[in-house]
C-alpha cells in the first residue's frame, strides 16, 4: 500500500543516514584528536580509568623532581663527607710524625690545627637548597613514589636519608632518666699505686744443688745448680736481684725472707709470670699468674641499648667529661666518646684506653701516673648529642701523652667519616635506583593509558572511507524514497 501521508521508506532512509552521520562524526572526531574516548560521555568507566592514571603521571612528575633535588643534596653530602676522610687521613699522618720525639710538635700542632678548621669548613658548606645533611640528627625523607591500593586509597612513600653529624659539638647532658645502672666504675680513686704479686719459695735449708727459672713479662731470669748457696732466703733475694737488674722498665721486685714482690706500674698491661725450680712448678708458688694492669675502669653495660640523647659522664678529680650518644650508636661508640672527652682537656699524667672484655661489655681504662684522684661515672637520657667528629678539636700532639692518645682517637674519627660516606654513598644509590624506576614506571602508565583511550588511526582512516560511502548511498537512499509519493500522481491520470 502506498501512502502520501507517511513514507515508511523515507523514515528508514532518513535514520540510516542520520546513523551514518553520528558514526561519520565520531570517526572525524577520533582523527581530528587522536583519541577514541575523549570525554565521559563516549566511555565512562574508561575515561574514569584514564582519568585516575593521568593524575598519577602527574603526581609522578612531581616525585622525579623530588628523587632529583634528594640525589643532589645526597651527593653534595657524599662528597663533603668524603673530602672529610681524606683530611682526616692527612691529619693521622701528622699524628704519627708527633710520635717521634724528636720533632717539632709545635709546627705540627699547627698543621693539625688547619686541616681541622679545613674539615670544619667542609661540614658548615656541605648544603644543598639550605640542606645540611652532615649536622644535626634528625633523618631527611625523600619523596619516592605514590603507592596506590586497589580500594583506591593513595599512600606516600619516602626513602629515609640519616644525617651524619660531623660537627664537633660537645653536645648537651640530658636531665633525663637516670642511666648510671648502665656504667660502673671500678673504683672511687685513680690511684699510682703499683699492683704486686708475690713469689714463694719453699722452705729448704740447702738450695745449692737446685736450679731456679723465674719468668716475668716474658723475660726470664735463671740460675744453674749451684749458682746460688744458703737457705731458700738467698733464693729469694738472688732472684730479686735479677729481676731488678733486667731494667724492664715500670716493673719491680722486693724480698721479704722467702717471698719475691713483683711489682707493676705499667697501665693497661698485664705483666705474666712463671716459676719453676728444678724443672717443675713445685718448691715455688705465685700468687697469680700475672700482675694485672694498672688503670681503673668504666665497665658499660653490654645489654643496655644506647638511645638518641643518651649521656655519661665519667668525672675525674671532681671534674665531669661528657659524651652525649646521637642515633645509631651503642656502648662502644660512648666508651670512645668519653676516652676523647677525657683526652681532650689534656690532663696531666692521666692516660686512657678503650678495650671490651671477655663479657663482651665495653670498657673505658683511665691510669694515673700522679696523685691519687677521685673518680666515679653517671649517665642520664635527654641530652643534645655530641657531634660525630667530637674530640677533633682536643687533638693536641705537642706532649707525649697528648700524642700516645691523638694516635687512637684519630682513628676512630676516620672510622666515623668512612661510615658516614659510605651511609650517604648506599643512599645515594637507593635514589638512583629509585628515580630510574619512576621514570620507567611514567612511561609504562602513559603507554596504559594510550592504550586505553588513543585511537587506532589505521582503523579509523579505512571507516572513515567505508562511512562516507555510506552517507553517499543514504543520501541517494533518501532521494529515492523522498520520490515515490510524486510516483502516486501517475495513477490519478
Amino acid at each position: 500500500m502506498s501512502s502520501i501521508l507517511t513514507n515508511s521508506g523515507s523514515m528508514v532512509a532518513l535514520q540510516t543516514l542520520k546513523s551514518v552521520n553520528m558514526s561519520l562524526g565520531k570517526t572525524q572526531s577520533e582523527i581530528s584528536t587522536g583519541k577514541s574516548i575523549g570525554s565521559a560521555k563516549d566511555n565512562s568507566a574508561v575515561w574514569a580509568i584514564s582519568k585516575v592514571m593521568e593524575a598519577d603521571v602527574s603526581g609522578f612528575k612531581a616525585i622525579s623532581e623530588s628523587l632529583s633535588l634528594g640525589e643532589s643534596t645526597v651527593a653534595v653530602a657524599r662528597q663533603a663527607t668524603e673530602t672529610v676522610t681524606d683530611l682526616l687521613t692527612d691529619i693521622k699522618s701528622k699524628v704519627v710524625a708527633a710520635q717521634e720525639e724528636n720533632v717539632d710538635r709545635a709546627k705540627i700542632q699547627t698543621d693539625i690545627s688547619a686541616l681541622r678548621d679545613q674539615v670544619n669548613s667542609i661540614v658548615s658548606a656541605a648544603q644543598f637548597n639550605g640542606l645540611n645533611l652532615l649536622s644535626g640528627t634528625d633523618d631527611v625523607n625523600i619523596l619516592a613514589s605514590l603507592d596506590r591500593a586497589s580500594n583506591g586509597t593513595v599512600s606516600a612513600s619516602n626513602i629515609s636519608v640519616d644525617r651524619q653529624d660531623l660537627t664537633t659539638s660537645s653536645g648537651t647532658y640530658g636531665t633525663g632518666s637516670s642511666l648510671s645502672a648502665n656504667a660502673t666504675a671500678s673504683a672511687a680513686a685513680v690511684v699510682n699505686t703499683a699492683n704486686s704479686e708475690t713469689l714463694t719459695i719453699a722452705t729448704d735449708a740447702d738450695v745449692s744443688g737446685d736450679t731456679f727459672s723465674v719468668t716475668v713479662a716474658g723475660n726470664t731470669v735463671s740460675f744453674a745448680a749451684g749458682d746460688i748457696t744458703g737457705n731458700q732466703d738467698a733464693a729469694a733475694t738472688a732472684i730479686s736481684n735479677a729481676i731488678n737488674a733486667l731494667g724492664l722498665e715500670g716493673i719491680s721486685a722486693g724480698v721479704s725472707t722467702n717471698v719475691v714482690t713483683i711489682s707493676s706500674t705499667r697501665a693497661f698491661e698485664d705483666v705474666s709470670l712463671a716459676a719453676l725450680k728444678n724443672g717443675a712448678a713445685t718448691g715455688m708458688t705465685l700468687s697469680d699468674t700475672a700482675v694485672a694492669e694498672r688503670a681503673e675502669t668504666v665497665t658499660l653495660s653490654s645489654s643496655a641499648t644506647v638511645n638518641d640523647g643518651d649521656g655519661y659522664q665519667v668525672s675525674v678529680d671532681g671534674t665531669a667529661y661528657t659524651y652525649v650518644a646521637g642515633p645509631n650508636e651503642n656502648m662502644e661508640d660512648v666508651a670512645r666518646g668519653l676516652k676523647s672527652a677525657v683526652d681532650a682537656a689534656g690532663l696531666t699524667d692521666i692516660s686512657t684506653q678503650v678495650t671490651q672484655n671477655s663479657s663482651d661489655q665495653w670498657v673505658l681504662k683511665v691510669d694515673n701516673n700522679s696523685t691519687s684522684v677521685a673518680f666515679s661515672v653517671v649517665g642520664a637520657a635527654g641530652g643534645t648529642a655530641s657531634g660525630g667528629l667530637f674530640g677533633l678539636g682536643g687533638i693536641n700532639v705537642t706532649t707525649d701523652g697528648g700524642a700516645s692518645a691523638a694516635l687512637d682517637n684519630i682513628e676512630t674519627l676516620i672510622d666515623t667519616a668512612i661510615d658516614a660516606a659510605a651511609a650517604f654513598g648506599s643512599s645515594q644509590g637507593r635514589i638512583e635506583t629509585q628515580s630510574s624506576f619512576i621514570s620507567k614506571l611514567t612511561d609504562s602508565l602513559r603507554v596504559g593509558i594510550g592504550s586505553l583511550v588513543d585511537a587506532d588511526m589505521e582503523a579509523a582512516s579505512a571507516r572513515l572511507q567505508a562511512l562516507q560511502v555510506q552517507q553517499q548511498l543514504g543520501v541517494q537512499a533518501l532521494s529515492i524514497a523522498n520520490q515515490a509519493p510524486q510516483n502516486i500522481l501517475s495513477l490519478f491520470r
